[in-house]
C-alpha cells in the first residue's frame, strides 16, 4: 500500500491516476478516513481562535459525517439522476476518492495567520473543490467533467439544505 502522505500529495497535484488508484484500492479506505480527519483537525486547528478547543473536536466529528453525506449524494445524484453509460461505481469507491480529496485542506490549518490566513482557508477550500470535481469524476467513471460539476454543484446545493435543516432544528441560534 502506498504511503498516506504520497497519496495526500498526490491527491494535492489533483493527480488523476491518484484517484483511479484509491478508487481501485479497498484497503485504502482507511487512509480516505485519515486524510478526512487530518484535514478537519488542520481547520480547527487554524480557526481555534474563532472555535475554541472544543470546536477542533466537534469540527472533526462534523466533518467526518459531512463527508459520508456528501458522498452518498455524489453518488446517489452520479449512478442513480445522471449516470454516464459507462458508470458503474459503489459507495466505498465515491467514499474513497472523495476522501482523499480533502487532502489540499491541510493547508486550513495557517488560517489563524492575520491578513493571509483568511486567504490560504479560501485557496485551499477551492483547491479541495477542484479535487472533488476530480474525484467524482472519476469516481463515477465520467467522460465528462462537466457533469461532475454538475453532480458536485447539485450535491452541494442538497447539503447546504439538510445542514441547514440539522443546524435549525438543534441549533436554533446558529442559523440566525
Amino acid at each position: 500500500m502506498a504511503s498516506l502522505v504520497d497519496r495526500m500529495i498526490r491527491a494535492s497535484k489533483l493527480d488523476v491516476n491518484l484517484y483511479e488508484e484509491v478508487e481501485a484500492d479497498q484497503g485504502s479506505m482507511g487512509q480516505a478516513i485519515t486524510v478526512v480527519i487530518i484535514s478537519s483537525i488542520a481547520s480547527g486547528i487554524g480557526a481555534i481562535g474563532v472555535m475554541g478547543l472544543g470546536g477542533v473536536v466537534i469540527g472533526a466529528i462534523a466533518a467526518l459525517i459531512g463527508w459520508v453525506v456528501w458522498a452518498f449524494l455524489a453518488y446517489i445524484i452520479g449512478t442513480k439522476l445522471l449516470p454516464e453509460p459507462q458508470t458503474k461505481a459503489d459507495m466505498g469507491e465515491v467514499l474513497r476518492t472523495t476522501g482523499f480529496a480533502s487532502s489540499p485542506g491541510v493547508l486550513r490549518i495557517l488560517a489563524f495567520i492575520p491578513l493571509i490566513g483568511v486567504l490560504i482557508s479560501i485557496v485551499a477550500s477551492i483547491w479541495m473543490l477542484v479535487a472533488m470535481v476530480i474525484a467524482v469524476r472519476q469516481a463515477l467513471d465520467y467522460k465528462s467533467t462537466w457533469r461532475a460539476i454538475f453532480v458536485c454543484v447539485i450535491g452541494f446545493i442538497i447539503y447546504v439544505v439538510i445542514v441547514g435543516f440539522f443546524l435549525s432544528f438543534f441549533m436554533p441560534s446558529a442559523v440566525i
